[in-house]
């Protein structure tokens, strides 16, 4: 397929906004309304992915634009998100690029499995779209490099969906709290993200009917389907035990594991806090112990047939000016940060911590919350607030609050952190030059090779 031109009508509603945001004092923009004033301001969306994640969380965007197209290798998946999500009137699609050709696709939602999200989002770049994507944008470090110099080269707003950036009550205000200062110089942040279990062997199956495989592996490398059926499974969106679909994340082909599931957004908030108070979230080392589901050779499983990524683990990262970032298995879910004048802890379901108590007393100024959110409109809350973001800046032409350069300095502490597992000794990290130091092995791991069929398209 021929890559797709801008249309006429994107070009035209891009050289409009661009030229009025140009006329508003740039103290003033923060203010305007950040969802749609009337139908005819509402963005078309093609949504790549339509499983579980992309089909949910569809419900906090829909209001804000038209679902014009839908694509899914899954015949189940993409007929239920074209009746649900439009009444049966968007397109539907087995392959993405038709979406990438329509000129009423103003943006792309990708919500496939991690292995597929670096190519679709360079090519939805290219063809002129601007991109909300689920998170890890890559499965590799070096095809964050690429991300990067398309996105610079096209100009194309992309939002990460590490959606706990736009929790304003918890993680916004935790990171506020730290760039106020009241916890000190923070020491150490540590990422509790949750571990996982094997599966055992699990057998080739023939591929269903209603599965395009070849599709769904895409640049992955060639391999059998496997599924264990469990009847047991209510949620219609699982298939019990296998290589595809929702266990996906469990097989270094096509994901990280909880590392680059979970520690997409806790690192991302450790991170961004580190930052928020003046300090480092440039990565040095990193190491520690890990368990790993099947036995490992030269970085690589040598068992095919069953789930591979770490179960558990304990690996340290230092950053350049000595703060400690731990990422655990242990512990109870979220993010501890500990400075030399107190400490919080903070989840999806609460903020706590002496430094949140006192708050109380002496609250954090009027401005905090919108100074760490980049004085953009914060309406919402949560999901909604995170596509409202993504809606605004791409009328604004401005960068979201989960923007790329911020997102890839964080993911790829968590693929440094998986290769330190996968080949049991520490990594030490040359940030400037993006390369391992002196472990010709794992810096061979920073990349992968694509099936030529579905190698991206520039």
């Amino acid at each position: 397929m021929k890559k797709p031109a801008p249309s006429r009508r994107r070009f035209l509603a891009q050289s409009a906004a661009i030229a009025s945001a140009a006329l508003i004092p740039t103290h003033l923009r923060s203010s305007i309304a950040a969802t749609p004033e009337s139908a005819n301001d509402r963005p078309g969306l093609g949504l790549v992915g339509a499983g579980r994640m992309g089909h949910n969380h569809m419900r906090f965007a829909k209001g804000m634009c038209d679902v014009v197209a839908v694509c899914d290798v899954d015949t189940n998946h993409r007929e239920k998100a074209q009746q649900n999500l439009s009444d049966g009137k968007a397109k539907a699609y087995n392959d993405y690029r038709h979406i990438l050709e329509m000129d009423s696709v103003d943006v792309v939602y990708i919500a496939t499995p991690d292995h597929w999200h670096a190519k679709i989002l360079i090519e939805a770049m290219l063809a002129g779209k601007d991109v909300y994507c689920e998170k890890p944008l890559t499965l590799t470090v070096d095809e964050g490099k690429v991300i990067r110099k398309v996105q610079k080269k096209t100009g194309r707003v992309v939002q990460v969906g590490t959606m706990q950036r736009s929790y304003l009550d918890l993680f916004v205000k935790a990171v506020a709290i730290a760039g106020e200062g009241r916890l000190g110089r923070i020491t150490r942040a540590t990422a509790s993200i949750g571990g996982s279990s094997g599966s055992g062997p699990i057998p080739e199956h023939a591929v269903p009917q209603w599965l395009d495989w070849n599709q769904w592996l895409g640049p992955a490398p060639k391999s059998p389907f496997r599924w264990i059926q469990d009847p047991n499974l209510k949620d219609e969106w699982q298939i019990g035990k296998t290589n595809g679909h929702q266990q996906f994340r469990w097989w270094y082909d096509y994901s990280g594991g909880k590392m680059t599931d979970w520690g997409a957004h806790h690192v991302d908030i450790a991170c961004w806090a580190l930052r928020a108070a003046g300090q480092s979230d440039t990565l040095v080392s990193i190491g520690g112990e890990a368990k790993l589901p099947v036995p490992y050779k030269n970085g690589y499983p040598t068992l095919r047939d069953q789930y591979n990524t770490a179960s558990s683990f304990s690996l340290k990262a230092m950053m350049s000016d000595g703060t400690e970032l731990l990422i655990t298995s242990e512990g109870r879910n979220g993010v501890l940060l500990e400075g030399t004048k107190g400490r919080i802890f903070v989840s999806r379901g609460d903020l706590t911590g002496a430094p949140v108590e006192q708050l109380k007393d002496l609250p954090l100024p009027e401005d905090a919350i919108s100074k760490t959110y980049r004085g953009m409109p914060t309406p919402f809350n949560q999901h909604p607030n995170h596509w409202a973001n993504f809606f605004h800046c791409t009328r604004e032409r401005m960068e979201p609050i989960s923007d790329v350069t911020s997102h890839l300095r964080a993911i790829d502490i968590c693929h440094l952190a998986n290769l330190s597992a996968r080949f049991d000794r520490p990594i030490r990290w040359d940030a400037q030059n993006e390369q391992i130091i002196g472990d010709e092995a794992a810096n061979a791991l920073l990349s992968r090779e694509y099936r030529n069929e579905f190698a991206i398209e520039m």
